[in-house]
């Protein structure tokens, strides 16, 4: 059986190597047949921009700093609005300076409400793991992916879009996304130049992917960002604990592309996971290392691969570190301070309620305020039809409504 299981993945290798024209070397099938292990070649490809290389000496600088900025993209935008790319020093998973980029939107018309402008920190499920997949160079692009960040901005409210995989992409890496989200926060609030105030009340909200950045920022604020004036988090679909994932997206169908790609995204942040990869391993990683999720979906259809397939150890999930990785990327163990809303869909078959249901669990039971709704329907609806129960209670936090005391549950 696993013989056959590393023939599909190394088949698969070939197949979308030969379509995508992806080569690493002078002589493709060299690189096939006798991989390289060196970390840098299964990193993302840069983009050829000095504006995304940070200036000497950054890393002594305060986490937040604003290390450079210039006009950013729009999107596909019917709303006249400022855009601003930013280049901010922020802390990887392992707590090392990182530089990471986040594009603020800010609506032209100045703001009539009372106090300072409010801020919408909208998460996208990037969910993938090439530049090209992240939401500052999407907006370049004038995609249509961030059409939800039109429903904060027609209110006044200003958004900020971070890229919260970090520098690596690193997918699924909770603590890089959290830290990448609150020193964007910090970034966008503490430069006057940009139109908000340090005491700007701010949201963070995400779905899927996007809900991880979410939940981390909120569980890491007490400790990483305190100063930042967090009034709340709305997100739904996340993928709270990775090891539920292995039982529900691990080999099927198209979760399986989404899968690995979180698995290789993880392991950006703990290279010593990369220990453990076989050949086909470091093939596929090298293969697919500037994916968008379109791509992973397609892997997933084309040949449904495991993660046990790119390794010749027996239970990798069992071996002491990897547990200890997997715990420090769960979330629960850091309960936020500030009121939370979360959404699930009662029908999900790849990213598991019971997962949501345990960090509901976690956080009242460290004191949190928790909304939980359990939605009709899988990812994918849900993904549309929690929008505007998300949106209510986000413009509930920045008119300063009271939040039902402890947690509540509906569904």
């Amino acid at each position: 059986m696993v013989w056959r299981l590393r023939a599909a993945a190394l088949a698969l290798v070939l197949a979308v190597g030969a379509v995508l024209g992806i080569t690493a070397h002078a002589s493709p099938i060299d690189d096939l047949l006798f991989p390289s292990r060196e970390v840098a070649g299964i990193m993302p490809t840069p983009l050829g921009d000095p504006f995304y290389v940070p200036p000497v000496g950054f890393e002594s600088r305060k986490p937040g700093t604003v290390l450079a900025a210039r006009p950013g993209g729009t999107g596909l935008t019917v709303l006249p609005l400022i855009s601003t790319e930013l280049l901010i020093r922020s802390t990887d998973a392992k707590d090392k300076p990182v530089p990471v980029v986040a594009t603020l939107l800010m609506p032209s018309a100045p703001w009539t409400g009372s106090g300072p402008r409010p801020l919408v920190t909208l998460n996208p499920a990037i969910d993938s793991l090439g530049h090209k997949c992240a939401p500052s160079y999407e907006l370049r692009m004038l995609s249509s992916k961030l059409w939800s960040a039109q429903i904060p901005l027609s209110k006044g409210y200003a958004v900020l879009v971070p890229d919260h995989q970090g520098p690596r992409q690193a997918y699924a890496a909770g603590r890089m996304a959290g830290h990448a989200v609150l020193d964007s926060i910090r970034a966008a609030v503490q430069t006057p130049e940009l139109g908000l105030q340090p005491d700007s009340p701010t949201v963070v909200t995400g779905y899927s992917g996007g809900a991880i950045a979410s939940g981390w920022a909120a569980q890491l604020a007490p400790l990483y960002a305190p100063e930042v004036n967090l009034v709340g988090a709305a997100f739904g679909g996340v993928p709270a604990d990775f090891e539920m994932l292995l039982h529900t997206m691990n080999g099927r169908d198209a979760a399986s592309g989404v899968f690995l790609a979180a698995t290789l995204g993880l392991a950006r942040e703990y290279p010593e996971m990369l220990d453990l990869m076989n050949d086909n391993g470091w093939r596929l990683a090298r293969v697919g290392k500037d994916f968008c999720m379109a791509a992973e979906e397609f892997v997933g259809i084309v040949a449904p691969i495991p993660v046990q397939a790119l390794t010749d150890v027996a239970a990798p999930t069992e071996l002491p570190f990897i547990r200890e990785i997997l715990a420090q990327n769960r979330l629960g163990a850091l309960p936020p301070t500030v009121p939370i809303f979360m959404y699930h869909g009662l029908n999900e078959f790849w990213v598991p309620l019971a997962g949501a249901e345990n960090l509901y669990a976690d956080w009242c039971r460290g004191g949190t305020q928790v909304d939980f709704q359990v939605y009709l329907g899988e990812h994918f609806i849900v993904s549309t039809s929690g929008i505007p129960g998300t949106n209510a209670w986000i413009d509930d936090r920045f008119a300063g409504k009271p939040v039902t005391p402890g947690c509540t549950r509906f569904g």
